[in-house]
C-alpha cells in the first residue's frame, strides 16, 4: 500500500496486540507527524525496557531486578498464592486492595489450536512452589473463557495429590453479572455461575 519504510512501520505495528490495520495506519502517520524528539524519546524507551526489565525469578512477575516487589514484600501472605496468566493480570487485582498474598505468573494459558501445552507455561515452578507445604490456599485466578477454565482444571488436577490431606485448599474467583448489566446481554455462561454462585441474603 505504502512505500518502503512507511509500510514496514505499519506491518510491524499491525503485530501488535489489539491493533488492526487501520489502527497500524493511524499510529504509523502520527508517528510520522510527531516531533522527531518524541520519536526518539519512545524509541529510546522501548530499547530501554527490553534491556532492563526482566521477569521475576519467584513468581513471574514484571521486575526491575531479580526479584519484583511483591515476592520483595516480606508483609504479604506467604500461605496463600493466587495463580493468574499474565503480569497484566496482576496489575488488575493489585488495583482492588483486596488481596495481600503471593502470586505467580503462568506465562499465557493453555491452547491447542495455538500449540501451548503445559510446558509452554510456568506449570513445574508452581509445583516446585507448593512443595514445601507452606501454601495453604491456592486461588485459581486464570481468565473465565475457555482457554481459562481448561488452564484451571489442569491446575486443580495437578495439584490434587496435595489436597488429599487437607493442607491445601484450591478455590477459583467467582463469577457472574457485572455491577449495572442487563440480564438480556448476558451470556449464558456467565448468566449460569450467577445462579450457580447465588447466595444467602440476610434480613
Amino acid at each position: 500500500m505504502y512505500e518502503g519504510v512507511v509500510q514496514d512501520l505499519i506491518d510491524e505495528l499491525g503485530r501488535l496486540p489489539g491493533v488492526g490495520p487501520k489502527s497500524a495506519q493511524r499510529i504509523a502517520f502520527h508517528v510520522l507527524q510527531t516531533d522527531p524528539v518524541d520519536v526518539k524519546r519512545l524509541a529510546e524507551v522501548l530499547v530501554r525496557v527490553k534491556d532492563t526489565v526482566r521477569f521475576c525469578e519467584v513468581c513471574g512477575n514484571v521486575a526491575a531486578g531479580e526479584r519484583c516487589r511483591i515476592c520483595l514484600d516480606e508483609r504479604r501472605d506467604r500461605t496463600v498464592l493466587c495463580v493468574v496468566e499474565e503480569a497484566k493480570d496482576v496489575v488488575a487485582i493489585e488495583k482492588t486492595r483486596e488481596f495481600r498474598g503471593r502470586y505467580h505468573v503462568l506465562g499465557g494459558a493453555l491452547s491447542p489450536i495455538e500449540g501451548i501445552g503445559p510446558d509452554e507455561l510456568r506449570v513445574r515452578e508452581l509445583m516446585a512452589r507448593l512443595a514445601d507445604g507452606v501454601v495453604t490456599e491456592l486461588i485459581l485466578a486464570t481468565d473465565p473463557n475457555m482457554e481459562g477454565e481448561a488452564t484451571a482444571s489442569f491446575l486443580a488436577r495437578m495439584v490434587r495429590p496435595l489436597t488429599a490431606d487437607g493442607t491445601l485448599r484450591v478455590t477459583r474467583l467467582a463469577s457472574g453479572l457485572p455491577v449495572g448489566g442487563d440480564l438480556e446481554y448476558a451470556d449464558e455462561v456467565t448468566l449460569g455461575r450467577a445462579f450457580a454462585g447465588r447466595r444467602k441474603i440476610d434480613g
